[in-house]
């Protein structure tokens, strides 16, 4: 969560006791920061779900590779100051001679020691703008080499041809004519990727998906541009999950404000979020916009419920980095007598 600084009283400059409590705040913080500087990013540990390869599976020993989860957890590391330098290298050794000649990746599946195309991607909008912003955080000296010059201007052409002109937003991928929330967002988030999708007729990506996926008569994001969306029924993944989307990748046009959507997130959804992990998925993500959010009870939470399935068929890579970014700020899950399926006021920011 971004700081916000706050008006000083002119009047405080006349207290020398308060000036100098606030001196003395002020060094202690900036000696933190200063040392926080100093010291050594926590490292990414893929143990399990990165192979001898660079391979990196969606779930830890797994037999499946889904480029789309790999780079999103990557990336969700690397904003949040973990040092992914070692597996980066390796997984884009891997992927960067799988693409294919139309700029688009496939699934993989293990055939004994082999890696094999299995499946086609779920989304290509998505997946080949996380490839773009993968290619950002490789040093400039990999980056520049022809290969990644010619992969990165593949990709950009073929992100530029998923945009809808209509719209103004990005397309699933040229079978599947309809814009997704989640998917636009992550596109969102890069401004490289603001660029193909803005034109005379729409000049803001920010304020074109703000006008297309945003229902103001229910006071909710739609989850997709497809017919029917008001009548769909509710699932967590995708509704509840897209309602917090916003917040992960720190969209500004949430009307009521950030902080307000948030607390009637989980006013709604919380006890559903910590239930997933027995039946469906840890939804770390979650526990990140928690913890972007200051709500760390939600984060204290989210490793109680989820620890105990830590590598199991109901935890992903991105959740074990979702794990490792709450334990590298020194998060430690609540204690058993916790009752965290409760909503209360602890689970909210302070104001």
């Amino acid at each position: 969560m971004n700081p916000h600084s706050l008006p000083r009283s002119r009047r405080s400059l006349w207290r020398p006791r308060q000036c100098l409590q606030r001196l003395v705040r002020s060094a202690i913080t900036w000696a933190a920061i200063g040392a926080s500087f100093g010291a050594p990013a926590a490292t990414l540990d893929l143990a399990g779900y990165s192979d001898a390869s660079g391979a990196i599976t969606v779930q830890h020993g797994g037999d499946t590779v889904d480029p789309y989860f790999a780079l999103q957890a990557l990336l969700l590391a690397h904003s949040h100051g973990l040092d992914i330098s070692v597996p980066a290298k390796a997984w884009g050794a891997w992927l960067l001679p799988r693409q294919k000649p139309d700029a688009t990746f496939d699934r993989f599946c293990r055939n004994g020691p082999v890696w094999a195309a299995c499946k086609t991607a779920d989304a290509d909008d998505s997946q080949l703008g996380l490839w773009l912003a993968f290619m950002d955080t490789l040093p400039a000296a990999q980056r520049s080499q022809a290969a990644w010059v010619r992969s990165r201007t593949a990709t950009s052409a073929a992100l530029a041809k998923l945009v809808d002109p209509g719209k103004g937003i990005y397309l699933v991928s040229p079978v599947y004519q309809h814009g997704l929330l989640m998917d636009n967002l992550e596109l969102w988030e890069y401004a490289f990727t603001h660029r193909a999708a803005e034109s005379a007729r729409h000049p803001s990506f920010t304020k074109t998906l703000a006008s297309v996926f945003w229902d103001g008569q229910r006071k909710r994001f739609l989850v997709s541009t497809q017919p029917g969306q008001r009548d769909t029924t509710h699932a967590f993944y995708p509704d509840a999950v897209a309602q917090i989307f916003p917040l992960l990748v720190r969209f500004p046009l949430i009307p009521g404000g950030a902080r307000a959507h948030y607390r009637r997130w989980m006013e709604e959804h919380r006890t559903e979020w910590l239930a997933q992990v027995k039946g469906d998925f840890a939804w770390g993500l979650v526990a990140i916009v928690a913890l972007q959010q200051n709500d760390i009870p939600s984060a204290r939470c989210w490793l109680q419920t989820a620890l105990p399935h830590r590598h199991s068929a109901h935890w992903t890579v991105t959740d074990e980095v979702a794990a490792q970014i709450l334990q590298a700020r020194a998060i430690t899950p609540a204690p058993e007598t916790t009752a965290c399926t409760v909503p209360s006021n602890s689970s909210h920011p302070a104001s």
